[in-house]
């Protein structure tokens, strides 16, 4: 398969971009000045574009590339691709669902705990040496919480596992309710907000679903209540998220992702209440090698004629 064209549209982790070089003929977006350039000189080689959750193709893309057959997402979230246009073209998409769940899931236990018990402001109260001169202050117990979690998907329902290991009683929001669920529905995300004290979005991008914490969620949430986002950035209404932070109107946030990823708003840094991190959900060694895998199965499973591993479209 070494003279079938993929497009890689975004970094990976080495493993996987030198196994697409073994194993195809691979084109890295980022070697060529620009796009343009890329496409007048390669765009009828293309049969496959591998991206991730920061890059995909868009409808633009799709149309530039006339031989493209797959288009496999290193990433569980597809909100980077255009699936209509894929469907419509008659293009297949994949992505890595499954293999990343416990991963995100232990990570969305992990800012709970980081943020109610101040862990990380903890570690710089020490190591500044502030011990010295006296304990921390008290924090907030994390056991028995109520959880409300938007979206009980794969790793909805694997964060609600994991938070009953700590006694916490699960609430959820979805578009319809799950009739096999033990845990209480509520038929609005501000209903939702009201009536728990750890609010964890953990749906799929969409957009129905951009900026679902709006001023209204977040104020229902309130001065005692904390927000997690293990999900994109963009279902955050950001702006409003730092007002609210900054005013006292929101007790809390532990954020794994941004809306306009690198940036991140600087208002955030100089706050205690906060738990930053730089999109690592998924970001072990032993999970981006599944996802990997998961990638290149699909890509494998497609030129050889084979039932796809993980199909979307």
């Amino acid at each position: 398969m070494g003279s079938i064209g993929v497009l890689l549209v975004a970094q990976a982790m080495p493993y996987l971009e030198q196994e697409l070089d073994r194993r195809y003929k691979l084109f890295r977006a980022w070697d060529y000045p620009n796009a343009a350039q890329l496409l007048s000189q390669h765009a009828t080689a293309i049969r496959a574009v591998v991206g991730n959750a920061s890059a995909g193709a868009d409808a633009a893309l799709i149309e530039a590339l006339p031989k493209l057959e797959i288009v496999s997402s290193f990433s569980v979230g597809v909100d980077k691709i255009d699936l209509e246009k894929c469907r419509e073209k008659g293009i297949r998409v994949t992505n890595t669902p499954d293999v990343l769940t416990d991963e995100v899931s232990d990570l969305a236990i992990g800012l709970m705990l980081a943020l109610l018990r101040r862990i990380c402001e903890s570690d710089r109260f020490l190591r500044s040496g502030q011990w010295k001169r006296g304990d921390y202050k008290l924090t907030t117990k994390f056991s028995g919480k109520t959880v409300g979690i938007i979206g009980l998907g794969r790793i909805g329902q694997a964060i609600a596992k994991r938070a009953e290991g700590f006694q916490c009683p699960i609430s959820y929001y979805s578009r319809t309710e799950k009739q096999d669920s033990k845990y209480k529905y509520y038929p609005s995300v501000v209903e939702l907000a009201s009536n728990c004290d750890i609010l964890v979005v953990a749906c799929a991008l969409t957009e129905e679903t951009h900026h679902i914490i709006n001023r209204e969620v977040i104020n229902a949430l309130g001065p005692k209540g904390y927000l997690i986002n293990i999900g994109r950035g963009k279902h955050v209404d950001e702006p409003e998220l730092v007002s609210a932070l900054v005013e006292g109107r929101l007790g809390g946030a532990g954020l794994d992702v941004f809306e306009n990823e690198p940036a991140v708003p600087e208002e955030l840094f100089g706050l205690e209440n906060v738990v930053l991190l730089p999109h690592v959900g998924s970001a072990t060694v032993e999970t981006r090698t599944a996802m990997a895998d998961l990638v290149l199965g699909n890509l494998e499973a497609h030129f050889l004629g084979k039932p796809l591993l993980t199909p979307l479209v």
